[in-house]
């Protein structure tokens, strides 16, 4: 009886499992294919618009068609769904992914303040993929010992990154271009402004929408895509019965043999638009993140590999029977369906551009997350999909850089340059990323990774120089915004990285905090000091700055850092590490709040989380779990794995703007040592400054008969520190280069990265500090 129930369980569970993934294969077409889809409308017209449209044979067709069968077969079908779906980071994938897990498994990373409690994290170390008793290669050992070869796979890493934000630009242009494009068949090419003015408009028109989300649109994304590919397939079949059937001969492999002997150069330079077929493809593996491999394969290889290649074929019909017919895709639907299939392609142009704008987004909060961007407002609402953001700035300087290519380029063809070779360098620095993946994640040999390279590598080798050739006929645009990208990723990382050095040569020795005593020699004010700091140890230079030229500070001391770890999420009850500075007199904290390069920062209940987790550390130091050394700096707790989290204290919330909310607040608030005149002061200017503010969380002590006096004094210390007022203290530096520095890096420091954080968004404004509570101290650094 037992077994029948356990098997009646387990068809039940089998049945959940194919419904959750039949139903994310179904939400996959709107958001990883809709890029790859709409391939179809400029692969042909940009293969022949050089000298192939002088080769007006059945061969030339067919040697086409067979190129796009197999390259697309053999770089998206295999290399990217089969494969490299397998090499997610946590279920993530992208560029950052890759360079996170070989982080994770080897010392490759630059990133700043690593611990070795960040390798507890419960999402640190993938099942199976564990290398803390692997024996390091002689491979593995001198990339890790080498600084050149770490900044080198960082700019690799960078170069990738910058290349899916130059498609963020030519994607949502060449794909509304492309699809309005059909008009000039019906205009007989007399009003191709009017093509490139619908296009602007569209372009125009989507971004402005972006700040909304895409949430209320997103479920009709997907049945755009579904009947996009259903459509195009249906004409592939009609085209193969009404003009060619013997075109399924071109399948073979002998027809590219037979291309290059009848074209020669003319065929390779080809190339360039036949790598078209494949643009598209990373946004199988970028986005991995909000579906599963499992749903992406079956949604490729059962609607969307099937029907593309339809497509392709039928064209490929079409044209070997009409070669002077128009290479526009709109030539070969039938004339009843013209005016269907141009708002269906525009609105499958639409999605397929949200996809890679959003993609953009998500990248560059990566990046700045990582420290490799000027800081950015990142925007997400609960509403919308998991891990989808919105950034402002980027958003519209996408917007002018698509329009701009739109009006200068007033076409596909040298815009389709550009994208490919974009694309097909982004492919190459994937694949080169995977073949170390391969190896010292997946530990498989390095033959075995190896040949990887060689076979995949190969064939984009072989595009890529054929992309190369077409630099001067628009490829340059690709090269010159990769370039900016880089450059400004580059400049930001080199300038935060040397920062971050400075202050971690000049922070404050624990001798001197301990030599200065409880009061610190200073005037201890009620209320909480929280001090950000780049510095996940020892004291910042910032501190005793503001000591020197105010000698007096709050009784309460924290230090906070907020720190990135290469994993993609960090579970909240693992963010918060809880640690004493100094002996226990002193009430000097730490706090390092992790998160992961795709978490979404939310500091709405960061004072209360923070509050609550230091009260929890000094119960668990009282249990006996404390430092043997109270006066080192170094001892830090995950208090939020206790069992006994927030149940040692009882929590009420009261509405801060009714009058009467003042009777309700605990005893000792009324007899702070604020004056009367202070306390009315500061909540006139609160609630000048918000006048929505939310309630004030009060807390209170359920466990009163602690076992140590001074335990309990510190605890309502705490507590009544926090009722009197938190205080924000920032850094505010002026960053200039040594006067004896080479004119390299005083032009880096001095204009380069200068430039960049006055325009940027300031850390105030990125933690959410609100602006009443905020104190800057002025700090000189020379690099």
């Amino acid at each position: 009886m037992g077994s029948f129930e356990g098997k009646k369980k387990m068809q039940v569970d089998n049945k959940r499992t194919c419904k959750q993934i039949l139903l994310l294969a179904y939400q996959s077409f709107g958001i990883v294919f809709g890029d790859l889809s709409i391939s179809p409308l400029y692969v042909y017209k940009s293969t022949f618009s050089g000298r192939l449209c002088n080769y007006q044979n059945e061969d030339a067709v067919f040697g086409a068609f067979s190129f796009i069968f197999w390259t697309f077969t053999l770089l998206s079908l295999f290399k990217y769904v089969i494969i490299l779906l397998d090499a997610d980071d946590n279920g993530e994938g992208g560029i950052f992914s890759l360079y996170a897990l070989l982080c994770r498994h080897g010392k490759f990373g630059l990133l700043p303040n690593f611990q070795a409690a960040d390798e507890e994290l419960s999402t640190y170390h993938a099942p199976g993929y564990s290398s803390r008793n692997m024996p390091s290669s002689p491979l593995k050992s001198f990339m890790e010992n080498s600084k050149k070869v770490k900044t080198g796979l960082l700019l690799v890493v960078l170069l990738g990154t910058s290349l899916v934000f130059c498609l963020g630009v030519l994607t949502p242009a060449i794909s509304v271009l492309s699809s309005i494009d059909g008009l000039d068949v019906k205009l007989d090419n007399k009003h191709g402004g009017m093509v490139v003015f619908i296009a602007s408009l569209v372009l125009i028109g989507h971004f402005v929408l972006q700040y909304r989300g895409t949430y209320k649109v997103a479920f009709m994304f997907s049945p755009i895509v579904i009947l996009w590919l259903l459509s195009i397939a249906a004409t592939g079949i009609y085209n193969i019965v009404k003009w060619n059937p013997r075109v399924y001969q071109a399948l073979s492999p002998y027809y590219i043999y037979k291309f290059f002997r009848e074209t020669g150069k003319d065929g390779w330079i080809s190339l360039a638009g036949v790598l078209l077929c494949v643009t598209g493809s990373q946004a199988i593996f970028q986005d991995l993140g909000q579906f599963t491999a499992a749903s992406i394969r079956l949604a490729f290889c059962f609607v969307v590999y099937p029907c593309l290649v339809l497509q392709y074929m039928g064209r490929a019909a079409f044209l070997s029977r009409n070669f002077s017919a128009p290479m526009n895709f709109y030539a070969s639907i039938p004339d009843q369906l013209f005016w269907p299939f141009i708002v269906l392609a525009t609105l499958a142009a639409i999605v397929a551009s949200q996809a890679v704008i959003s993609a953009t987004f998500s990248t560059v909060k990566q990046c700045y997350a990582l420290g490799c961007f000027p800081r950015v407002k990142v925007v997400h609402k609960s509403r919308w999909i998991r891990g989808q953001v919105y950034i402002p700035e980027i958003n519209w300087v996408l917007m002018i850089l698509s329009l701009a290519i739109t009006l200068g380029f007033q076409g596909t063809n040298r815009l389709a340059n550009a994208y490919g070779l974009a694309s097909m360098a982004l492919m190459f620095i994937t694949t080169w990323l995977t073949t170390m993946v391969i190896n010292f994640v997946w530990h498989r040999s390095l033959i075995f990774a190896l040949l990887f390279m060689l076979f995949f590598g190969s064939i984009e080798i072989i595009y890529l120089s054929s992309a190369f050739v077409q630099i001067p006929k628009g490829g340059w645009t690709s090269v010159m915004l990769t370039a900016v990208f880089l450059v400004i990723m580059f400049v930001w990382h080199y300038g935060s990285r040397r920062r971050y050095l400075h202050d971690q040569h000049n922070k404050v020795s624990m001798k001197w905090i301990l030599n200065q005593g409880p009061s610190l020699g200073i005037v201890r004010a009620p209320g909480i000091g929280l001090i950000f700091t780049t510095l996940a140890n020892g004291v910042p230079a910032t501190f005793t700055h503001f000591l020197t030229n105010l000698p007096a500070f709050y009784q309460v001391v924290v230090f906070i850092c907020f720190k990135t770890v290469p994993v993609p999420y960090v579970p909240h009850k693992e963010q918060y590490l809880i640690g004493r500075v100094g002996p226990k007199s002193h009430r000097m904290y730490r706090c390092i709040v992790r998160s992961g390069y795709k978490d979404v920062q939310n500091n709405v209940d960061f004072e209360n989380d923070l509050v609550m987790s230091i009260i929890e550390f000094i119960q668990l130091e009282a249990e006996g779990f404390e430092n043997p050394d109270a006066s080192v700096d170094g001892w830090l707790a995950v208090v939020r794995t206790s069992e006994k989290f927030g149940k040692r204290l009882a929590i009420s919330e009261f509405d801060n703007k009714d009058e009467s909310s003042t009777s309700s607040r605990p005893p000792f608030i009324a007899n702070s040592s604020r004056s009367p005149a202070l306390q009315k002061l500061k909540s006139f200017y609160e609630w000048e400054a918000s006048p929505n503010l939310r309630p004030v969380v009060q807390f209170k002590l359920l466990d009163t008969k602690l076992k140590e006096t001074r335990v309990k004094e510190e605890l309502l210390e705490l507590i009544e520190a926090k009722y009197a007022g938190i205080s924000y203290i920032t850094g505010h530096a002026r960053i200039k280069a040594k006067w004896n520095a080479s004119f390299l890096k005083r032009f880096v420091i001095n204009v380069a990265y200068s430039f960049l954080r006055k325009n940027c968004r300031s850390s105030s404004v990125v933690l959410s500090i609100p602006h009443i509570c905020l104190i800057e101290v002025g700090m000189n650094y020379y690099l």
